[in-house]
């Protein structure tokens, strides 16, 4: 019985420890520059590493490259733990 109970609460601590708290950082303004090679968006004076299942998105809603965002208003939002970029939104004008 000690064994189950240690083996139960060992992969109780396991499962605890791969979730995350889910907070979002969002970041607005203007798109500086995008380094393809790195995958790092420069809003404002911010750079922002894209993760690789990110969604670019322009105003109509539509998915565009990242590049297509340079000199454009956008926000991004990304995760608070590792600072990477999931989602370009182009704003509207």
């Amino acid at each position: 019985m000690k064994k189950l109970t240690t083996i139960a609460v060992s992969l109780m601590m396991a499962v605890a420890s791969y979730a995350g708290c889910g907070i979002k950082v969002p970041v607005t303004g203007e798109v500086k520059s995008y380094d393809a090679e790195k995958k790092q968006l420069t809003v404002g004076t911010e750079a922002i590493t894209l993760a690789a299942t990110v969604k670019i998105t322009n105003a109509e809603g539509k998915e565009v490259k990242a590049a297509d965002l340079v000199g454009k208003t956008v926000t991004v939002s990304t995760d608070k733990h590792n600072k990477k970029g999931e989602s370009v939104t182009e704003k509207k004008s």
